[in-house]
């Protein structure tokens, strides 16, 4: 086992109680070919989450809509029950058409349906971080991200999400949600 913890260092979240190593763990490629359908290797995925784990990584970045749903389901069956200082974090605001296309959910529904599906499979009562994605899978998009955050500030209220962050954004919208929040 290679011992990574110090490597890169730490960070707590502004203000917050949660301290994550900088060495974390991207589970997109756990699923298969083009982040979909189960890995060749399922012995193989599980292992390699498991020794990230025992290696000082304590923060997964992932969704469960890669595979859809395979990576969370292979999390939880590496690793859970999880260990108290794994951060996990995910992403909604896509989703995963029958034809493999990366399609855009920020509808309120699914994105409450994104937030449970996380929560059901990798077996957590409440998610650490929330990373609302918005735009392409190469830049970002130009849509308002008042309005699912807004969602997701109310399922944050209900206890389902500890922290929300943001993914794939550009300037213009950080500056005009935080002109909204004045």
């Amino acid at each position: 086992m290679i011992e990574q913890k110090h490597l890169a260092g730490s960070f707590n979240l502004s203000g917050k109680s949660m301290t994550l190593n900088r060495m974390g763990y991207g589970a997109m490629q756990l699923a298969g070919p083009g982040v979909w359908g189960p890995p060749r290797d399922v012995n193989a995925a599980i292992a390699v989450l498991r020794e990230a784990v025992e290696s000082g990584v304590n923060h997964i970045d992932t969704s469960d809509y890669y595979g859809p749903h395979v990576t969370n389901r292979l999390i939880k069956q590496a690793i859970y029950p999880y260990a108290k200082d794994l951060v996990i974090v995910t992403k909604v605001g896509a989703r995963r058409g029958p034809d493999k296309s990366w399609i855009h959910a920020l509808s309120q529904q699914e994105l409450v349906d994104a937030v449970h599906d996380n929560l059901r499979n990798l077996g957590l009562d409440h998610l650490d971080v929330v990373n609302l994605r918005v735009g392409g899978i190469t830049e970002p998009g130009q849509e308002s991200i008042e309005e699912p955050l807004t969602v997701l500030a109310d399922l944050k209220r209900q206890g389902l999400i500890r922290h929300i962050g943001l993914s794939n954004i550009t300037r213009k919208q950080l500056l005009k949600l935080e002109q909204s929040q004045r």
